[in-house]
């Protein structure tokens, strides 16, 4: 009648095939007539039957039908009910039963007990045989766990996607497995060498509360049958646990691992430190400090700052005091330093707050920086090269520092129109677009072993061959020069997408002999190079307005050149302030097809004109200049030799004349 769902009445119960007499023996009553009625809920669903036997005057009738229907219909209300008390008791049993293990762990923060007392917790929670907790090494990829219960094994370890607990790891799910030999992916060769026989799994992924998977949790062997969906559901509230536990227990260890750490930083850093309290009484002192003040720990540790410091250095003193009136930090330069010997040594000092996590003041710390030789050198030498060649000067043991007269080229760059364009912007945007601009150009410079002289305005001095000379300084500053035109290019395109106007730049380049060293001050010194190649790549850069040219070498440059280039001979000029005229060549390396699309036939014919031009035959250096301007019609270059021998066919130059155009502006 269950699977019927339909109430019968049956009037003879030995006669009907469905009767069970057995149950008449075993009890010993006599079954003469039965009445059924099914158990439905609320939904109309049947979850039992209603039995009624032997009426004690003649047959069950549809009215008796109809009572015990009714009668149901109370009874299956009654029986939901203490179903649904009997789960609620049975969840909060499990609820706290899991929240009485999970606070168990929590308060553990060694991460190799805690590990034993999962492993134990899980174990108990599901009624299992044996767990293993799989936790996550980023470092190898690997998982890895220390404890398995009734094995010797310490440590195993495997690839985090590697059998059944790289499968959960890498998927994050639960998987539960219930003939664990049925699956390939299980390792039976542990079973063999650990004496165990796994019959069924439950894995669950340990996941943190960002989402991220700190392990895999695997419970062996459910006492009594398989795990079930009561199983998942509660383990996979305790690995919520657990990964509290391991992040309380990973922070633990961080902790102690960062204090070692400080400890270790203090005790390796070059620069001195010494830690004050906030009566300015000294707490801590590194080895470097020690060194650099030339006094002991013992001289130094639990002694207030004037007593240490005010007879010899009586301006630490000033600086500490000067931290809590003023509320910043203060800082000394290149500053000598009195020690106990009598010796001096020079230093950087900074006198800053110190200050707890919250951001209140619990004392004061010096920084003391020891301006040796080497630093000294590795700070000056930063700010103008890549630190691969401040490693190559201090592996020459030469004191570049000290003026030194070599062969370099010198690289002059300058933004043209600058002034105009700063007037349309703020100075907010100006500066913002200058630091944009140098940022590209001395990566650029850095790249090819360029040293950065210096900055000017909107424009900037590289040296290539100092303060190390290499065989390739001319052919690295044309490559930076063309580079730089590059950068530009992409510069620009990005200030379009912005709204920003376009900017263009000269570059002058210039190569000989120059005097190179620091400069200035005794303790404010710049390593710069002076001398006429120095000029000349000034005027050259400056020159380019004038051929509305971007790059623009002398012939020295030329001359020292080892690698094939994409040139012309521009022009022989004298610049101003420069006694000598020079052939002055122009780089057209930068250009593509696109910029520049016949550019080997301009150059022939251009170069072709100037011969001609040098001759005074004026007729045929109109002819190549003006096939020059067919090919590129806005050629500027082309533009004024062809202008200029017009002029002198009309006025030809007295006899003196050899050809040097002389520049009448810097």
């Amino acid at each position: 009648m269950f699977g019927s769902g339909v109430g019968e009445i049956v009037d003879d119960a030995y006669r009907d095939p469905r009767f069970n007499p057995e149950v008449d023996r075993q009890t010993g009553y006599r079954t003469r007539s039965i009445l059924c009625a099914p158990l439905r809920n609320r939904a109309d669903q049947v979850i039992g039957v209603t039995q009624v036997l032997n009426k004690r005057s003649g047959r069950f009738t549809a009215g008796d039908m109809a009572v015990l229907e009714a009668i149901s219909r109370h009874a299956a209300s009654a029986l939901e009910q203490a179903q649904m008390v009997e789960r609620l008791e049975q969840a909060r049993r499990e609820e706290l039963e899991l929240l009485a293990i999970t606070e168990a762990i929590s308060t553990e923060l060694h991460l190799d007990t805690l590990l034993v007392r999962i492993v134990a917790a899980a174990t108990q929670l599901l009624d299992a045989e044996r767990s293993s907790l799989f936790v996550y090494d980023p470092t190898t990829d690997e998982l890895w766990y220390r404890v398995a219960e009734g094995t010797e094994q310490q440590q195993i370890r495997i690839p985090a996607n590697a059998g059944i607990a790289g499968a959960v790891f890498a998927s994050g799910e639960v998987l539960n497995i219930p003939d664990a030999y049925a699956d390939p992916r299980f390792n039976q060769e542990i079973d063999r060498r650990s004496g165990f026989r796994t019959r069924n799994m439950l894995n669950v992924p340990v996941i943190d509360r960002t989402g991220e998977r700190l392990g895999v949790l695997q419970v062996l062997n459910k006492r009594g049958g398989r795990f079930t969906q009561v199983d998942i559901r509660r383990l996979k509230a305790f690995s919520a646990g657990i990964a509290v536990a391991l992040e309380n227990a990973n922070l633990f260890s961080d902790v102690l691992a960062l204090k070692n750490y400080n400890e270790s930083i203090l005790k390796s850093l070059s620069n001195g430190v010494v830690t004050l309290d906030r009566q300015c009484v000294i707490v801590k002192v590194n080895e470097a400090a020690q060194r650099i003040l030339g006094l002991s720990s013992e001289a130094l540790v639990d002694r207030p700052a004037e007593q240490v410091f005010g007879n010899l250095n009586a301006w630490i003193t000033r600086s500490l005091e000067f931290v809590p009136r003023m509320g910043a930090t203060d800082y000394h330069a290149d500053t000598d330093l009195k020690q106990p010997d009598g010796s001096i040594a020079s230093v950087n000092l900074t006198a800053a707050p110190f200050l707890d996590t919250v951001g209140r003041s619990i004392g004061y710390m010096l920084v003391f920086e020891d301006l040796t030789r080497e630093k000294r050198v590795r700070n000056t030498m930063a700010r103008y090269v890549a630190k691969e060649v401040v490693d190559q000067l201090l592996a020459s043991g030469e004191d570049v520092l000290e003026g030194s007269s070599l062969v370099a080229t010198v690289l002059f760059a300058d933004i043209r129109r600058f002034s105009l364009m700063s007037e349309t912007m703020t100075p907010r945007n100006t500066v913002s677009m200058l630091n944009e601009f140098f940022t590209e150009m001395v990566e650029v410079i850095f790249t090819r072993g360029g040293m950065l002289d210096k900055y000017m305005g909107d424009g900037l001095m590289a040296i290539f061959g100092a303060p190390i000379v290499g065989s390739a300084d001319a052919d690295n500053a044309l490559d930076v020069a063309n580079d730089m035109v590059r950068a530009l290019g992409l510069f620009n395109t990005r200030r379009a997408e912005r709204g920003f106007e376009p900017i263009d730049i000269g570059i002058g380049l210039a190569t000989g002999e120059v005097l190179a060293g620091s400069v200035g001050a005794s303790k404010r010194m710049e390593y710069t190079a002076i001398g006429n190649n120095v000029n000349l790549a000034a005027r050259l850069e400056s020159a380019n307005k004038y051929y509305g040219t971007a790059v623009l070498l002398a012939a020295t440059t030329v001359d020292e050149l080892k690698s094939p280039a994409v040139l012309r001979r521009l022009d022989l000029i004298q610049a101003k302030g420069i006694s000598q005229p020079t052939w002055v060549y122009e780089s057209l390396g930068h250009h593509t097809r696109r910029t520049f699309p016949k550019l080997a036939s301009v150059i022939k014919a251009y170069e072709a004109g100037v011969d001609c031009y040098q001759r005074r035959d004026w007729q045929g250096s109109l002819g190549h200049f003006g096939t020059a301007l067919e090919l590129a019609p806005q050629d500027r270059p082309s533009r004024i030799f062809y202008d200029r021998c017009r002029y002198y066919q009309a006025s030809a130059p007295d006899a003196a004349w050899d050809g040097v155009w002389i520049m009448q502006e810097k």
